[in-house]
């Protein structure tokens, strides 16, 4: 600063000087003219800068942070502004595509719901969401709601209410069919039962001991019914806790053939073991690997063709023990496999009720082998036959948690 005050000095005192001298002042007054026009030069200071404000870290605006945020949801978010995309989340994106949204909202959410409740700006605060279907896949259920959020700008929310609606769609078929299943041998018993009422019948001894085995048939089918409603209700009790006890799985397996050859004479000649690895362990609850081989094997039974060989196999292959059960058979079409698990669901409504069983058998070894954290795999070709498979984990030395 002080330097730039002399500089100015000096060129002032030679202006003034120089100014004098042409104006034919002597040089000496020229001179002391201009020493007191410096002279006052220096004393008049120039105006301070201003100061600098301190230097700040930068904050992300506030719009950044949003942007942010919503990218961060997994349901589908837009922010329009009239008719507008703003901004769309990595959900939106994905869903949609970049290319529907670089525009008018109309171009992704092709739907007349939809475009009613976008065209709709006077929509009041807290109105109810609306549910849609046939965005992007026939299949999917939504949720869609708009909300103002200031000025013309306005949040489009679609949450995915596929599963849900699944759920609650399985829950409502769970009923219905244990009803049917249910209701079905009862009513035969009734009919029965007021047939043995008749004095005709009672008397007729043929007629009524076939009508009592009938009826004992029935009341069996109800009670494996139960049981096996019980029984999936207590295993899914249970998915949360890991069994710990060790056991020779071969071993359960030899059990549980040895019990179904003695009540089958038809499945001795026809059950064929090959258990590779005989001394493999595993982790689990005995009574329900019993259980799973018990409906596995029975399901290989029936299903398989009369006479045709079933052959049950254990082995480890890359850490894992591995449970096979094969069937040669009329074999499931590709369409089905994926609800062969679900309750009560047959691949042959007509056929399944001549050979018995309650439709629980495959939800019933799904829900054992989440239990015992292994993976269940149903390979089928139609007309050779159908292989299922469990693969536990191998055991470890540490104890699971």
């Amino acid at each position: 600063m002080t330097r730039g005050r002399l500089v100015r000095t000096a060129l002032i005192f030679l202006c003034f000087t120089t100014f004098a001298w042409l104006a034919q002042t002597p040089l000496a007054a020229a001179l002391v003219l201009g020493i007191a026009a410096g002279v006052l030069a220096w004393g008049v200071r120039a105006p301070a800068a201003p100061l600098a404000p301190p230097v700040m870290p930068v904050a992300a605006p506030a719009t950044d942070r949003t942007a942010g945020l919503i990218d961060a949801i997994d349901d589908v978010l837009l922010i329009i502004e009239g008719q507008h995309v703003i901004h769309a989340n990595a959900a939106a994106v994905a869903l949609f595509g970049a290319d529907k949204l670089d525009g008018d909202v109309r171009l992704a959410l092709r739907h007349p719901q939809a475009a009613e409740m976008l065209a709709d700006t006077n929509r009041a605060p807290g109105s109810a969401p609306i549910e849609l279907t046939g965005i992007v896949d026939q299949d999917r259920h939504w949720l869609l709601n708009v909300r103002h959020i200031g000025g013309d700008f306005r949040l489009v929310s679609l949450r995915d209410r596929t599963e849900s609606r699944l759920a609650e769609r399985m829950r409502v078929d769970f009923v219905a069919n244990a009803s049917h299943e249910l209701r079905t041998p009862l009513a035969t018993i009734l009919g029965f039962i007021e047939t043995l009422g008749d004095e005709g019948a009672a008397s007729d001894q043929a007629t009524r001991s076939r009508f009592l085995s009938i009826m004992m048939g029935e009341a069996k089918r109800m009670q494996q019914l139960v049981d096996d409603l019980i029984s999936l209700s207590r295993i899914e009790a249970d998915r949360f806790s890991v069994p710990q006890a060790i056991m020779p799985l071969a071993t359960v397996v030899e059990e549980v053939v040895s019990v179904i050859r003695t009540g089958n004479g038809d499945a001795a000649n026809r059950i064929m073991l090959d258990l590779a690895d005989a001394d493999a362990l595993i982790r689990a609850d005995r009574i329900q690997i019993g259980q799973l081989l018990h409906n596995l094997i029975g399901n290989a039974i029936k299903y398989g063709r009369a006479g045709a060989p079933i052959r049950i196999g254990v082995k480890q292959s890359a850490g894992r023990i591995v449970l096979t059960v094969t069937d040669e058979g009329e074999g499931i079409a590709p369409e089905h496999l994926p609800r062969l698990t679900e309750r009560f669901y047959r691949v042959d409504a007509g056929r399944s009720p001549s050979v018995g069983g309650t439709g629980l058998g495959l939800a019933i070894v799904k829900h054992i082998v989440e239990r015992h954290r292994a993976t269940l795999g149903i390979v089928s070709t139609v007309g050779q036959g159908t292989t299922v498979s469990v693969a536990f984990p191998a055991l470890r030395s540490d104890p699971v948690s």
